[in-house]
């Protein structure tokens, strides 16, 4: 129940942190992975390791904030492969991550572009081909940001901070996947979402700030770290499978028990 033979899975953002991992974990469980972004280039090189390993990926270019280049990707995606079962919308802009004080109406527009026009477009274009198709399978990559107010001690006085974009978008993220699911059942469309907790930065431009962060993160989190590079793979794999086939409109929150509290 947990393979995805015969199925072509889109994975937008699909060369980044956690994109790498969906498009490997699908790959993993038999699928044929279209990893997108920007940065061809790139989505093809995470596309070559994963052929070299014997399994069917392909790196294509895909721009969420330019209409055009969202309905150009696909088409090539159904002449090349005969149709999409699987979206991950896993893609997201960091564009204008600020405290509200700090937050300009630029960069807030500049964030939406992808994260919300581009969500929305991006999944119109396709859930309309899985209708026509008879069926398919969206999942959408969330945040624990996206189910609780960001806790903003964990920060200290490292000078990071969780922008208020990204809350608004992950929480209305959570909410489409909601109203997805429950208007395109009845066309054999299951649609859910992620809320992953967070990723280990150490390796980022300043790892003394991260490493005061992670400590703080971790001492808050019952199962004592933070998600590494394999964690999300599972959930993915479940969703992506007739392991949950009864499944639709559920966020599953990837966290380490951090929301529990």
């Amino acid at each position: 129940m947990f393979r995805a033979e015969g199925k072509v899975a889109v994975v937008t953002g699909g060369s980044g942190l956690y994109g790498a991992h969906i498009s490997e974990a699908l790959c993993e469980a038999g699928a044929t992975v279209l990893i997108a972004s920007r940065g061809r280039d790139r989505c093809e090189a995470e596309a070559a390791k994963l052929r070299a390993r014997g399994y069917a990926a392909h790196g294509m270019a895909l721009d969420l904030a330019d209409e055009g280049a969202i309905g150009a990707f696909v088409e090539e995606a159904l002449e090349r492969f005969g149709g999409i079962d699987i979206l991950v919308n896993n893609s997201v802009s960091r564009t204008g991550l600020a405290d509200i004080e700090e937050t300009t109406a630029e960069g807030w527009e500049a964030a939406q572009r992808v994260n919300g026009l581009g969500l929305m477009l991006m999944t119109k274009a396709v859930v309309r081909t899985m209708r026509e198709r008879g069926g398919g399978n969206i999942i959408n990559i969330a945040s624990i940001q996206g189910i609780l107010g960001p806790h903003f001690p964990v920060y200290g006085e490292t000078g990071m901070t969780s922008g208020i974009e990204y809350t608004f978008a992950k929480w209305g993220m959570v909410g489409m996947t909601k109203w997805l699911a429950n208007y395109y059942g009845k066309f054999n469309i299951r649609v859910n979402c992620i809320s992953p907790g967070g990723y280990n930065p150490v390796g980022t431009a300043n790892e003394i700030r991260a490493d005061e962060f992670v400590r703080r993160y971790v001492e808050r989190t019952p199962l004592g770290r933070m998600a590494d590079d394999s964690d999300i793979k599972g959930a993915v794999v479940y969703l992506a499978t007739d392991a949950s086939k009864y499944v639709t409109g559920h966020n599953l929150v990837v966290d380490g028990g951090w929301s529990g509290w």
